[in-house]
């Protein structure tokens, strides 16, 4: 049989003090005596009381409970991220709960009150995709939040972000300096930023490389599928295409797939460059170029920015600088020949 626990009543008895001086002790708030504190520490121990830390933080309306919004938690950007968010959480005395979360806008208030009823000190969302309806909604509620990435624009103090425009300029320059001349970009959903971002940094490189250059752009959602279906329908369309620049890592993988389906060689024939740094694109044959994104470095950064805001020691209106991307040259790119071409340079 298990050994009944002992209660705040118990100590409090034992101790002979009221349950408000016990409470007053754990939650260190009020005048106790140095006599009475040892006193009670000593019951504690005899009665091996841990006190219940929900029901503190209900007392203190402080849980010291984070809650983290994951869009996709089977992209494997996300539990890198997921591991070092939770890991410097831990460090300063938070935990995290996670929130599935797709891009849809989240604006209902009976959401926002629900957590409030839980007591949570914060929010993360990563990345997550919010208007200006909630920023403000959160604002007025007085919850602290930040941001990775997809609303950096918005609400920059809040956020924490890499420089996607200069991360995609560098993966398309690239694709051109190895012979790449008809480089065709597969980037993501339209509504969010860093898409828009990487599209604008491929668009620029390809205008900056040649005004005859075409700039050829499919909108896909991130997914290996997308990838995949997107690289046929383009080459149906663009069969001398000889580069792709993928939004993400994982539509780079399902492009792979797709050449491989088509027996296109790589890089022979055709290179691919993708985004994000995933551990994947190491994994695959030929191991794919791609921009590493220091995602655990956001991870701390996001959790120590809101830790700090939750606690009052930053007045919050400081941006937080953008931190440095890095291309990871590989087999995808390296080594590309090049489809052949007239006697006189030109795309055949």
């Amino acid at each position: 049989m298990r050994e009944k626990k002992a209660t705040i009543r118990d100590v409090a008895r034992k101790a002979d003090v009221s349950v408000a001086t016990i409470s007053r002790y754990l939650n260190k708030k009020g005048y106790v005596s140095h006599a009475t504190e040892k006193r009670i520490q000593s019951v504690m121990e005899n009665l091996n009381y841990k006190p219940n830390e929900i029901a503190r933080g209900l007392a203190r309306q402080k849980t010291n409970t984070i809650a983290l919004f994951i869009p996709d938690i089977s992209n494997p950007f996300f539990p890198q991220l997921v591991q070092a968010i939770e890991k410097e959480a831990a460090r300063k005395g938070y935990k995290i709960i996670l929130v599935p979360a797709g891009c849809k806008e989240m604006t209902g208030i009976f959401m926002w009150e629900s957590f409030e009823n839980m007591y949570i000190d914060g929010f993360i969302f990563a990345p997550y995709q919010l208007k200006e309806k909630s920023i403000k909604l959160l604002k007025e509620k007085k919850i602290p939040f930040v941001i990775i990435d997809r609303a950096a624009n918005i609400t920059s103090a809040n956020s924490v972000a890499v420089d996607h425009y200069t991360g995609a300029k560098l993966a398309v320059c690239h694709l051109i300096d190895v012979g790449c001349r008809k480089i065709i970009h597969i980037g993501g959903p339209k509504q969010l930023i860093p898409s828009n971002e990487r599209l604008r940094g491929y668009a620029d490189s390809i205008k900056q490389f040649s005004r005859e250059h075409p700039v050829i752009h499919y909108e896909g959602d991130y997914s290996l599928e997308s990838g995949r279906i997107l690289t046929k329908e383009a080459l149906k369309q663009h069969p001398d295409a000889d580069g792709f620049f993928l939004g993400n890592d994982l539509m780079a993988i399902g492009c792979l797939k797709m050449l491989k389906t088509l027996r296109i060689k790589i890089p022979e024939e055709i290179a691919i460059a993708g985004f994000d740094g995933i551990d994947l694109t190491a994994l695959v044959e030929p191991e794919i170029t791609t921009i590493e994104q220091p995602v655990y470095e956001i991870g701390l950064a996001a959790a120590g920015k809101l830790i700090q805001l939750i606690e009052g020691k930053t007045g919050g209106d400081e941006a937080f600088p953008k931190l440095a991307l890095k291309l990871l040259a590989r087999a995808s790119t390296l080594g590309f020949k090049g489809k052949e071409r007239d006697n006189d340079g030109a795309d055949a």
